[in-house]
């Protein structure tokens, strides 16, 4: 839905100040319990030219084409009409009940219904350094759309664009027209509750789904599906439940085997469907592989597998089994000389480590940048420890190894609450769209996050001295 309100004739600090009392507090943890909002509110949405805007709205098209064209090479793999070791990667660390789920008939064809990828933006364009699948922040920019807004500022997706594509999501899912919902958020994934609560009131709000937050715990089960409970005791059964829990805490999260057998069954319609090997981010060192270029292609068509390979950066998954002798690690040099062992990377000079070294998947270090490590911080021994630790976590955890793409500098304004003025900064932005496949061809474009951190920060992510906002679409 378009915004509406008209612009009031309000200063750039009173705008700002109407954004940090509008956006409903909690929506993420905040250290200080006297702020409402734990980082900085910009005056207006962060601007994107219309080419830019075009890019980022016919980038769902290819991200969902690159999720199932990865779905399919590791079930043909699986099957041996394709490299073994494409499933032996994506598998490698996990449990065999947590293969065994990805492999089900039931799940084997299912594609994730949110797709967000993390946009750098360079001087030469966008770069994606990774996809999420089970992604934070939805509520939040609803949120903040909304509050925009109010100022008569229509953020890009429209006033109601997550609550509405997350809706035809469901809609797709269900085959329902109005279904009821469960977004069910694991004591591990906390973080994000207060988002997510909104979002479930904001759905029932705009009469898009019948939605509801819940812990694990309080979803019930019987042979008919499963069920939640009201305040007033009424019961109602579920048509789907939204997994806002991540897979390697899985065994952690309670009635976990009831929702998968309900979803097994086809009792409940989950997504994210439990499928580890679409969750893993050395699915980009497959993409970029020679060996399975033809497949890609063959997969993707020769336009969206060149657009991709532009997108995703080079990445190698750090493999520690040797090579013979003869061979090199393809496409990745030390010193102007072929690797052929990762420790050769250990005696780069900082000037030539311009590489991320981080986790892929399956692990508490692998989201919200906590195992990510950027080559030309470290010094000599942390780079080398970096390299060993991933080396050695091969069979429990691959890691990957990912060139790093700088951002590009921007000029970003923001309340300084402790002046109450509007200053700004040069900074660096990640963009976060917010894409949902309401079809088999469909994806919606919800909205688009920004999150732009001060140029000295070498990783952009959600601190305290970083703006983040929605988007706005500006010639």
């Amino acid at each position: 839905m378009p915004c509406t309100a008209t612009i009031p004739n309000l200063t750039a600090r009173e705008q700002a100040h109407h954004l940090y009392e509008a956006i409903p507090p909690g929506l993420f943890r905040v250290e200080d319990e006297n702020q409402r909002i734990a980082w900085r509110v910009s005056p207006e949405p962060f601007a994107l030219s219309p080419e830019q805007a075009d890019t980022i709205e016919r980038l769902g098209a290819d991200l969902l084409g690159f999720y199932r064209a990865l779905n399919n090479l590791y079930n043909r793999s699986v099957r041996g009409t394709a490299p073994g070791f494409i499933a032996e990667y994506l598998d490698r660390g996990k449990p065999e009940q947590i293969v065994k789920l990805a492999r089900q008939n039931r799940f084997k064809q299912e594609l994730p219904g949110v797709i967000r990828p993390d946009l750098i933006l360079t001087a030469d364009g966008f770069v994606a350094t990774e996809l999420d699948s089970i992604p934070g922040g939805m509520g939040f920019v609803g949120a903040m759309t909304e509050a925009y807004c109010g100022l008569g500022m229509e953020s890009f997706g429209g006033e109601d664009g997550i609550t509405a594509s997350f809706a035809a999501l469901m809609r797709n899912v269900t085959r329902s027209e109005r279904p009821t919902v469960a977004i069910v958020v694991s004591d591990e994934s906390a973080d994000y509750r207060n988002e997510m609560a909104w979002l479930a009131a904001a759905l029932r709000r705009g009469n898009f789904a019948d939605a509801w937050l819940r812990r694990p715990e309080e979803v019930t089960f019987t042979e008919d599906g499963l069920f939640i409970q009201h305040e007033d005791g009424r019961e109602t059964r579920l048509d789907a439940l939204y997994r806002n829990f991540e897979l390697f805490d899985l065994f952690n999260v309670p009635k976990q085997e009831l929702m998968l057998y309900s979803a097994r069954h086809n009792r409940v319609k989950m997504t994210p469907p439990p499928k580890a090997p679409l969750e893993e981010k050395l699915a980009f060192a497959l993409f970029h592989h020679h060996a399975l270029a033809p497949l890609w292609r063959s997969e993707l068509g020769d336009e969206r597998f060149a657009r991709l390979q532009r997108l995703f950066p080079k990445t190698w998954v750090i493999d520690p089994r040797p090579l013979p002798p003869q061979a090199t690690i393809a496409g990745l040099e030390a010193g102007g000389s072929p690797v052929t062992d990762f420790r050769q990377l250990i005696a780069l000079p900082k000037s030539e480590r311009s590489y991320v070294v981080k986790p892929s998947g399956f692990s508490a270090l692998a989201w919200g940048s906590r195992g990510v490590k950027v080559g030309d911080d470290l010094t000599r021994d942390e780079w080398e420890s970096a390299i060993d630790e991933a080396l050695s976590s091969f069979d429990r955890t691959p890691w990957i190894l990912q060139r790093f793409h700088k951002g590009k500098l921007v000029r970003q304004r923001y309340l300084d609450r402790d002046r109450d003025e509007i200053r700004e900064y040069e900074g660096r932005v990640r963009l976060c769209p917010y894409y949902f496949v309401a079809g088999e061809d469909s994806v919606r474009l919800g909205g688009v996050l920004a999150t732009v951190a001060p140029a000295d920060k070498r990783l952009i992510h959600g601190m305290s001295d970083a703006v983040m906002t929605s988007s706005i679409v500006r010639a």
